[in-house]
């Protein structure tokens, strides 16, 4: 477990990906920015499910204890991951697939926090859950990002697991690690 020295940094909740998967994402964004200069938030491959938030260090126990709370009344998550997918023209990333357990997790897991914490994220409640692991994010331009695209086009990323455990991560000054994991219950009510 890590802290910050800022007292209101940021954090987020996500899924991190089996070592295989960690490890094939995360070639992929090495080979992006050798290629094309490209390069993501300094983050672990991960699939978001709260976007960043302030959040003030002494309150962080309030935090962990809402979200222990949380993962008491879920249960492990299949996830499907299933080709390259852009938001053009500044975002490249493998396509996760919108499956009912994910989206219902995904928005549970935002009216908890918003509920226990006033945690909101108004610009994702507008435009809604799309869930993606990141490939590329930073230094695209529209030429970059149109060649990098044509070339993920090509390539294949078909896996599947099941996510037991939620990573709570912090923003510590120039990359994001890994604050606390939060297993999920075996059966969620």
């Amino acid at each position: 477990m890590t802290t910050s020295h800022n007292p209101n940094p940021r954090f987020f909740i996500a899924f991190l990906p089996p070592a295989e998967i960690d490890t094939f994402a995360t070639t992929i964004i090495q080979e992006l920015g050798s290629r094309y200069q490209t390069r993501t938030a300094k983050a672990p491959p991960h699939i978001t499910l709260q976007p960043p938030f302030e959040w003030p260090v002494n309150a962080l126990p309030a935090l962990e204890s809402s979200l222990r709370a949380f993962v008491q009344t879920q249960s492990p998550v299949p996830i499907s991951l299933s080709g390259f997918g852009a938001f053009s023209p500044r975002v490249l990333y493998i396509k996760v697939l919108k499956t009912p357990e994910l989206l219902q997790l995904q928005a549970s897991l935002m009216q908890h926090l918003e509920d226990t914490l006033g945690i909101v994220d108004l610009k994702n409640k507008r435009r809604g859950y799309s869930p993606h692991m990141t490939l590329a994010s930073r230094n695209l331009n529209p030429h970059t990002f149109e060649e990098a695209w044509m070339d993920l086009q090509k390539r294949e990323a078909n896996f599947e697991f099941t996510s037991d455990r939620l990573t709570l991560l912090i923003h510590q000054g120039h990359r994001w690690e890994n604050q606390q994991d939060f297993s999920l219950a075996e059966h969620g009510f």
